[in-house]
């Protein structure tokens, strides 16, 4: 489109100097005149035309009409077929995308992309997600809250304009394992710190996976068919940890609170001391150390450290007023 708008220009300028240097004419003569040839509108010529004149009003004629023709016609399909609305909403997103900051990059949005951005929809995160085929974007256009970026994710670009030396995490959701690891190596290379989370489609990528950089590597396939034969085995307790999972105004849920957002008076006390204050009725179910090490159900003894986690169980209305008491 606008290769052939800077075409018409081009050749407007050309006929303009054209004029001005054959025949002599001024400035708004010769650009009436080369407008109105180039437009084949076939009104009377401004001047009488010298031999020259004539040659290279035909010339001019020739090398104008076809591309003057299809400019228009582009024009026409960029305004009345919703080219111009594709180009807007791009636009808006590259706007927005250079005020995130902290967001997640989803890339790839099959089955587990969509998944995976509808879950961080519901819980309020700030994500975009990078996908190559129009046809998807197009179809999930409607969806105002998603932001696209058309493009391939294993370009280094790609993940630059989708802000990834600022975001937070990125997941990679592509079914082929080798552009997963790509993703997983270009990302850890451009944000040392950044959370990757990683699909895997084989056994034997896992491994790569996390040599390449990622955090975790979830192999849905895997975890699907592990959750039901869990339900045939043991199907209460399956069925309870399904409650916890978050299901919007639905069941129980767990958050995290790191040793940062505790208020000051709160910091370096025991399990059992945050028990005692009974902040929205929620309850420790588990303890993360600042060594990277688990504790489920912490005993009350347990000593609250600087980058140390505590994991609460509640339901909803418990999570959000533990959530704003904290933050």
């Amino acid at each position: 489109m606008s290769y052939f708008l800077g075409l018409i220009a081009f050749i407007m300028v050309g006929g303009t100097m054209g004029y001005i240097i054959i025949e002599g004419w001024g400035l708004i003569d010769a650009l009436y005149m080369t407008i109105i040839t180039i437009s084949t509108v076939g009104f009377a010529e401004v001047h009488t035309l010298s031999e020259y004149g004539k040659l290279f009003t035909g010339f001019l004629i020739i090398s104008s009409f076809g591309t003057f023709a299809y400019a228009i016609t582009s024009l026409t399909r960029y305004l009345i077929g919703g080219e111009y609305k594709r180009y807007i909403k791009e636009y808006r997103v590259m706007k927005e995308t250079r005020k995130m900051n902290n967001h997640v990059i989803i890339c790839g949005f099959g089955r587990v992309g969509i998944q995976v951005a509808a879950d961080l929809n519901d819980a309020g995160q700030e994500f975009i997600i990078l996908e190559k085929d129009e046809r998807v974007i197009d179809y999930w256009s409607t969806h105002d809250e998603y932001l696209f970026i058309k493009g391939d994710s294993t370009d280094d670009e790609v993940l630059e304009r989708a802000g990834i030396q600022s975001a937070r995490a990125v997941i990679t959701c592509m079914p082929k394992d080798a552009d997963n690891i790509y993703v997983v190596l270009a990302s850890r290379e451009k944000n040392a710190n950044i959370l990757i989370v990683s699909r895997a489609s084989q056994n034997t990528s896992v491994s790569k996976l996390r040599m390449a950089g990622a955090n975790n590597v979830i192999m849905p396939d895997s975890i699907g068919g592990s959750h039901m034969a869990s339900l045939i085995s043991n199907p209460d307790v399956m069925e309870f940890l399904d409650i916890i999972r978050a299901q919007g105004t639905l069941g129980a849920n767990m958050d995290t609170v790191t040793y940062d957002q505790l208020p000051a008076e709160l910091q370096g006390k025991t399990v059992g001391e945050l028990q005692a204050h009974n902040v929205s009725g929620v309850t420790i179910i588990g303890f993360k150390e600042s060594e990277g090490e688990y504790q489920i159900n912490p005993p009350e003894t347990t000593k609250v450290e600087p980058g140390s986690k505590l994991f609460v169980l509640g339901n909803e209305e418990q999570i959000k007023d533990f959530v704003k008491y904290f933050k």
